[in-house]
């Protein structure tokens, strides 16, 4: 796996006379809060006072035409220039959206990221813009975030991908010239690191506090807990169970658990008793056991492929264990409970994973 190589810093005191220019690709069905979170910190930071003009750095909406885009809540965004007549970019910002309702990144448009990356631009792939980087071919060696929500999707549409290379846990990640981000609020925290790059921190605070942000989130800050896990929870205790979510079909050791989080296996051990009262191998097998119930429930997956999905060896193993935790094997679970059942076991992976049979 390459190690992660931060952006080349600018220092505040040689400060570039020419505006870092900033190229924003909005596809079909884009997420607003996205796009709007980056492009206001952008805004916030490119000028003194309250006038927002673009001094220190500029931004433009670019599309394959002038036709407006449809952002997945109805609001409509016009391109500012097309792809034949953008001027080059330092950064070119992938912003995605719903992947199941409508067109993706068109021809012209993974041949403009082609370009952009071959001129050396830094491209920034935010919620599901990744998918389209990972279509034009630029992220080959790098590692690679995606939302949670998302990452299932990412491993059906990509199966060659490297799950070594793959990040569900954090908000965003920085690769040489690759910025990868979950979406939503992080797009925040991804301007703000950008800039940081070029400009003093006092400029970059200014803005997050006009936008009521207290302090950016770094990088390897958790994407939010999943359903069921109290908010207090401890940061580290979030994103070791995002990553058994992750790894759903191949129980993580401790000690390569302890690994991705920079602690050791007595550490996590400890840290984990805290605050779930179990050890992490326990509360894996626990993610792993919701898990079959809620494909019992709501797909036609036979015991033996929900086995597989979910890291038992068989079905007679996932029976054996199935048993111990719900009372009832398998089948007589799944007859009892119904395809449409909503109970208590499975709820939180309905409201996580809503209207997604197959998302395993």
């Amino acid at each position: 796996m390459n190690s992660v190589d931060p952006l080349p810093v600018q220092p505040a005191a040689t400060a570039p006379r020419q505006r870092i220019r900033f190229g924003i690709i909005l596809l079909p069905n884009f997420t607003l809060t996205a796009f709007s979170g980056f492009v206001d910190l952008l805004r916030l930071s490119a000028d003194e006072g309250d006038f927002s003009k673009p001094v220190r750095l500029s931004w433009s909406v670019i599309g394959e035409t002038l036709a407006p885009v449809r952002a997945s809540c109805g609001i409509q965004i016009t391109p500012w220039d097309t792809y034949d007549h953008a001027e080059p970019f330092d950064y070119v910002v992938v912003v995605g959206g719903l992947l199941h309702s409508g067109p993706v990144a068109s021809d012209a448009t993974l041949a403009f990221i082609r370009r952009a990356a071959a001129a050396d631009a830094t491209l920034v792939g935010m919620c599901t813009g990744v998918f389209s980087l990972m279509r034009a071919g630029v992220l080959d060696g790098h590692r690679i975030c995606v939302s949670w929500f998302h990452y299932w999707d990412f491993i059906e549409r990509f199966p060659a991908a490297d799950e070594r290379s793959l990040v569900a846990d954090r908000l965003f990640v920085i690769d040489r010239r690759r910025i990868t981000c979950s979406g939503g609020r992080a797009s925040i925290d991804v301007a703000a690191a950008i800039l940081l790059r070029h400009f003093e921190t006092a400029t970059v605070q200014k803005a997050l506090r006009i936008l009521l942000v207290d302090d950016m989130q770094k990088g390897n800050a958790p994407q939010p807990h999943p359903p069921g896990l109290a908010p207090a929870t401890h940061p580290k205790v979030k994103r070791a169970i995002l990553l058994m979510e992750q790894h759903i079909g191949r129980s993580l050791p401790l000690d390569e658990l302890a690994r991705k989080l920079d602690l050791s296996p007595r550490q996590l051990e400890r840290l984990f008793k805290a605050q779930t009262g179990k050890a992490p191998q326990a509360y894996a097998k626990q993610v792993r056991l919701r898990t079959a119930a809620w494909l019992l429930t709501s797909s036609d997956k036979t015991v033996a492929d929900i086995a597989s999905s979910c890291g038992f060896s068989d079905a007679s193993h996932l029976g054996r264990e199935f048993r111990k935790q719900f009372g009832l094997p398998p089948m007589m679970y799944r007859e009892q409970r119904g395809t449409a059942a909503e109970t208590e076991d499975s709820a939180g992976y309905d409201e996580t994973f809503p209207g997604r049979a197959q998302a395993i």
